[in-house]
């Protein structure tokens, strides 16, 4: 059977690894010509978003579904470190998953190797979408050994303490750090500019910079300098914007256009 994953998606893990900036957005808003008009964009990867959205796991799969098909790397944002929602994710033909709030070791290996087939993880063998509907196992087996994506969020106090064990485990191949809820974790929400996350953030940086390591950054707002800005900071895997901010900033700028100059 063809694989229907083209070369730009088999390459993606392989980017994030060498630290290539590579260009991603976020996907709450479950109409699948969300995803289509995103995925044309020219992003790189696009993330569908279990945790804070209404998305069920049957709009899920059509996300990826139209992601993929358009040539882009579907990845998904887990609501929870859950193995039963990481096979289903990934049997809906996910590339990979982003994990939140891996706060020690041990919830980085449980992430791996759930998404893993034995030997390499504990995921439970399934024929669906990602598998050809029984008809290219094999096929995905040596894909999802080589090419599956494991991304880590770094977004808890706790998590910078263990983040060197945390980023070292096999088969995690890069993190995003989750300012508003490690700015929560300190007590200080949103309080970016407060010395305690400041620091935080700062340890962050020292730890990738010291391993090597692929870093993320989620650049909420839709502004471009924001994402030059943190690439000349070192990071690389890049998440620009959120669906409803771009549909929503562009129509503010545009009607406040329109009525200044009604005036």
């Amino acid at each position: 059977m063809h694989d229907r994953r083209d070369n730009k998606q088999r390459g993606m893990k392989e980017k994030i690894v060498k630290r290539n900036v590579t260009l991603g957005s976020w996907i709450t808003l479950a109409h699948p010509a969300i995803a289509e008009i995103m995925a044309n964009a020219g992003f790189d990867w696009l993330t569908v978003d279990l945790e804070h959205s209404v998305i069920t796991i049957r709009e899920a799969e059509e996300l990826i579904r139209v992601i993929e098909l358009c040539g882009v790397t579907p990845l998904v944002r887990l609501s929870s470190n859950n193995s039963t929602q990481i096979k289903r994710v990934m049997d809906a033909g996910a590339h990979g998953i982003i994990v939140p709030m891996v706060n020690k070791e041990e919830d980085a290996v449980i992430a791996v190797e759930s998404v893993k087939y034995p030997p390499q993880g504990t995921r439970g063998v399934g024929l669906a979408r990602a598998q050809g509907y029984g008809t290219d196992f094999d096929n995905y087996r040596e894909w999802l050994e080589s090419e599956s994506i494991v991304i880590v969020q770094i977004e808890h106090i706790r998590a910078v303490d263990n983040m060197e064990a945390i980023i070292t485990v096999a088969g995690v191949d890069g993190f995003i750090v989750g300012p508003y809820d490690l700015s929560g974790s300190l007590k200080v929400p949103g309080d970016f500019a407060h010395p305690s996350v400041i620091e935080a953030m700062q340890e962050i940086k020292r730890v990738a910079k010291r391993l090597n390591a692929a870093a993320g950054y989620h650049v909420v707002p839709p502004d471009p300098a924001l994402v030059t800005q943190k690439i000349e900071e070192g990071y690389s895997l890049i998440a620009y914007g959120v669906d409803f901010l771009f549909l929503g900033e562009k129509c503010r700028a545009g009607l406040e256009a329109i009525r200044e100059s009604m005036t």
